[in-house]
């Protein structure tokens, strides 16, 4: 069994091939932390992991206790798991322990997005009870270990058994302690149009932190951070990943004490929450996701990719491959009609492209940014036949339909909104903030979600639609519902995201072939929550191929490729101005979700065979770039900065793509090899260059290579100063490896 309770000891281990978890009840009734990292010998009991003194805590620097779910004031003076305030005031607890239940398989969570156990033998869980007499406050922590990953869930639930009313003012979801403070912390940082940057920052005495305080996970730093040594590289090395499958405000936090060692933290953002929790009334926290590995960060991506893509996303869209799509927002923005749209669809069918996606404008009297979200009715003037004429020529095609809405918006200018201001949240009194034209509407409200999911269903249900894009646009101001009493607002944030997964749980059960694609600006909310529900997330509006290399990158530190939209758009680039060739920005863009995002109808001659090669190579190899094994070689984040690269392949290995990349040119530079990994030593490779005839010269094309040769002496992917390959700025290499059944005897 993966769970094993030593009743004597007091004492759980979770463990499976890779990694073990284990704590116990220590004797003040607190559970202690003792360990998670590689795997342990489950039959043995490891007390001596454990504080040594008579006490959990004392005036001296010694034994200092690692605990799993801290309180404030009762001598830990380290940041808390929660802070309760009771009846009288005081936020005093004492959480002690009051018994345990080993569960088959992971429970679900109810009203939240969690990963799941396709069949009981995946996973098997602790629910494990600790209980504050005086007050009432029964805390369940919930721990499952996967079969197949080094990762454990963690889940913690608030019920009040109690006679008083409590009120939770912070409540993480997990609290993880380590033994010593030799680490650095790695985040994912960034803005619109530049998200998850990788960014590493050594721990020390204090806290380090980051956090969302939007409404929204924000693109300005992702709930996930890694503690790693400062020695780990991406094939060597320890590393421990901390992840929330949520899509609000979130805090995620370590802390250096000064007794060396570590805490951290991760869960809803404290700044804005309160939870009034009645007698017999329950709380549940956001699951949160931790990985270990041994042997680089590389090892807790691979756990991350597989995890999230095979056991949290969900549907039919979770093991299918993605269609390659064109969208026509940056190619007409407002301006369109029916026939110009089926003018774009039709060249794009000519180049290979399956899906043609219908962005912002088909709605209302939406000619500009500035009136008509809400009213989810189609605009008759730019589609006189509808959504559904629309798609019948579509689908002559050969191609499918798909849509753009922002549903948690409304338009100051919009019928909706005349009908219903006080659907818009806001403060009674006070002036709403208008950020590009529209504001956001109260998803805490079940009226507001009921009318949401008519309307779409109505809108969803009246044509072929197998793609929607759901965008969100803005983060909350005078976050206030008129909906809650004063003393209830501090949980508005949360019930609204509660919300929005309600509707979108209720449209994926209504509508199971749709594909859903989750969008806030680009990258604004690239979370977990999002792919309970939406399998894959548009990365960036930023489609530029230069910054795409470090929004790429870093998102790929915990999402796998298949979540991660990736378009080529069209030069100068809408968002930097930079004009790379289309080599370059297929290269880059091969690695997610492919598509385009142009008017498909200003092709010369040239690039549309240019285009459909791109399309062919793409779907040639799909699988491997949307599923396979992300192997990331060279970083944007070091060095000079000048050059990156990666790779995909295959889980049975006998496949490989190599993208490698270089954003200057160097005078008179020798040519670089790079050393690939993750092949098989002992196959044989068949090596063949994307497009024809780039590969640097002295490269085999489509010559044959051992796996051990391409893992220890690499490919050159930048020609040396008298090469006559391609030179100059913007420069893209992609590599296709096929394993070669059999090899002729020299």
């Amino acid at each position: 069994m993966p769970i094993r309770w030593d009743a004597e000891a007091r004492e759980a281990h979770l463990h499976n091939d890779r990694v073990s978890y284990i704590f116990r009840v220590l004797d003040t009734g607190w559970l202690g932390h003792l360990h998670f990292g590689p795997r342990l010998d489950p039959s043995r009991t490891y007390g001596h992991l454990g504080p040594q003194g008579a006490g959990a805590f004392h005036n001296r620097p010694a034994d200092p206790a690692l605990l799993e779910y801290a309180v404030a004031e009762r001598g830990d003076f380290r940041m808390p798991a929660c802070v309760v305030e009771q009846a009288d005031g005081s936020t005093v607890l004492d959480l002690v322990y009051a018994g345990h239940r080993i569960i088959r398989g992971k429970p679900a969570l109810p009203g939240l997005p969690a990963t799941y156990a396709e069949t009981d033998d995946e996973a098997e869980t602790v629910e494990v009870d600790i209980a504050d007499g005086p007050s009432g406050l029964t805390v369940t922590l919930a721990y499952s270990i996967f079969r197949d990953v080094p990762c454990v869930a963690r889940n913690v639930r608030f019920r009040n058994d109690g006679a008083t009313t409590l009120r939770v003012r912070s409540a993480m979801s997990s609290s993880l302690d380590l033994p010593d403070d030799d680490w650095e912390m790695v985040q994912l940082s960034g803005a619109w149009a530049r998200e998850r940057h990788v960014v590493t920052r050594p721990l020390a005495p204090g806290r380090v932190s980051v956090s969302s305080a939007r409404g929204a996970s924000g693109a300005e730093h992702n709930p996930f951070v890694v503690l790693k040594r400062p020695a780990t590289t991406e094939a060597a090395g320890e590393a421990y990943g901390v992840s929330l499958v949520y899509s609000g405000d979130f805090l995620a936090e370590a802390e250096g004490d000064s007794f060396g060692t570590a805490r951290v933290r991760i869960g809803v953002d404290p700044e804005n929450f309160t939870w009034t929790l009645e007698p017999g009334a329950e709380l549940v926290l956001p699951e949160a996701i931790l990985a270990y590995a041994a042997d680089g960060l590389g090892e807790l991506s691979d756990a991350y990719h597989r995890l999230y893509r095979d056991r949290l996303v969900r549907g039919r869209w979770r093991d299918a491959l993605r269609p390659v799509l064109v969208n026509n927002w940056e190619g007409t923005y407002f301006d369109f009609d029916e026939d110009r749209l089926v003018a774009m669809a039709s060249v794009a069918r000519d180049v290979g492209i399956e899906l043609f996606v219908l962005d912002d404008g088909w709605f209302g009297e939406r000619d500009l940014d500035d009136s008509s979200l809400g009213d989810w009715t189609v605009d008759r003037r730019k589609l006189p036949n509808g959504l559904d004429g629309l798609a019948r020529r579509i689908e002559g095609l050969g191609m499918s339909l798909g849509l753009w809405i922002e549903p948690e918006m409304v338009s100051p200018r919009s019928r909706l909104f005349a009908a219903h201001p006080e659907w818009a949240i806001g403060v009674p009194g006070r002036p709403r903030t208008e950020i590009r034209n529209q504001l956001v509407l109260d998803m805490s409200r079940p009226e507001v979600v009921d009318h949401l999911f008519a309307v779409l269903s109505d809108v969803l249900g009246s044509a072929p639609i197998t793609y929607v894009k759901w965008d969100m646009n803005r983060n909350m101001t005078e976050a206030y519902s008129g909906a809650l009493p004063p003393d209830r607002q501090g949980e508005f944030r949360h019930r609204y995201i509660l919300g929005v997964y309600d509707l979108y749980a209720r449209l994926n059960a209504a509508f199971p072939q749709i594909l859903f694609e989750s969008c806030a600006s680009g990258g604004g909310r690239f979370d977990p929550g999002m792919l309970a529900y939406a399998p894959q997330t548009w990365t960036s509006d930023d489609t530029d191929a230069v910054e795409r290399l470090a929004i790429q990158w870093g998102t790929s530190l915990v999402y796998p490729l298949s979540a991660i939209g990736a378009h080529v758009s069209a030069v100068p680039n809408h968002q930097v101005g930079r004009v790379t060739s289309l080599t370059m920005r297929a290269a880059v863009a091969f690695f997610g979700v492919f598509g385009y995002e142009l008017d498909t109808t200003v092709f010369t001659d040239d690039e549309r065979r240019e285009v459909a090669d791109q399309v062919a190579f793409y779907v040639a190899h799909r699988d491997v770039l949307q599923r396979g094994r992300f192997v990331r070689l060279k970083s944007p984040f070091e060095g000079d900065r000048n050059e990156t690269a990666w790779m995909a392949v295959s889980d049975d290995r006998r496949h490989a793509v190599v993208g490698a990349y270089r954003v200057l040119d160097r005078p008179y530079a020798g040519p670089v090899r790079l050393p690939l990994r993750g092949l098989d030593p002992d196959a044989v490779y068949r090596v063949t260059a994307w497009p024809a005839g780039t590969a640097p010269h002295g490269e085999l094309e489509g010559g044959l290579r051992g796996g051990d040769d391409l893992m220890a002496t690499g490919v050159v992917v930048r020609p040396g100063p008298f090469d006559p390959r391609p030179h100059g700025d913007f420069q893209a290499l992609v590599l296709a490896l096929d394993v070669v059944e059999e090899v002729a005897a020299g």
